[in-house]
């Protein structure tokens, strides 16, 4: 009888446990130095073709990390890279695909009145083992495609260090 009572105290004791982690979840986050080694090797990557342009590093949420702007960036790219980056982690969605979805006339149009939305290519989403760590985002190279290459090889160039 008294095993029989310990083993049903055991069994609620870790039921408990188990609704107790059910309540709760994890999220991994760049660190601040993963997102500047990111930032660092976007700009460089503009920079080699000629473009002075600005770029910001998000968390999952949003939260600007890093944001750099080279020396003759326009004073609008660091807005709008923050933005992009921002737009970028909160629909889970690269800004280039979210141009398209939101053209005039389309059911998700009206997301361009949103604030902070900023529907043009740069932005992209930072993942890794299947989560959303955050997003990066350029502004000031001649184009959306352009802003986005340089975007690309900041995550490049952190691949290895955000892969678990």
């Amino acid at each position: 009888m008294y095993k029989t009572f310990i083993a049903i105290v055991s069994a609620l004791g870790l039921a408990g446990i188990a609704v107790a982690q059910q309540g709760v979840f994890q999220t991994k986050s760049l660190t601040p130095e993963t997102a500047l080694v990111a930032a660092k090797a976007a700009m460089e990557s503009c920079r080699k073709q000629g473009y002075q342009v600005a770029v910001a590093v998000v968390d999952r949420a949003g939260i600007t990390q890093v944001l750099l702007r080279d020396r003759f960036a326009g004073a609008h790219t660091v807005e709008v890279a923050a933005n992009k980056a921002w737009t970028a982690a909160s629909f889970r969605t690269p800004t280039a695909a979210l141009a398209a979805e939101t053209q005039p006339g389309t059911p998700m149009s009206g997301l361009r009145n949103l604030p902070r939305f900023l529907a043009a290519g740069g932005g992209l989403v930072i993942e890794a083992g299947g989560s959303t760590l955050g997003a990066i985002a350029v502004s000031g190279a001649p184009g959306g495609d352009a802003d986005d290459a340089c975007a690309r090889l900041g995550i490049k160039a952190i691949a290895e260090a955000i892969e678990f």
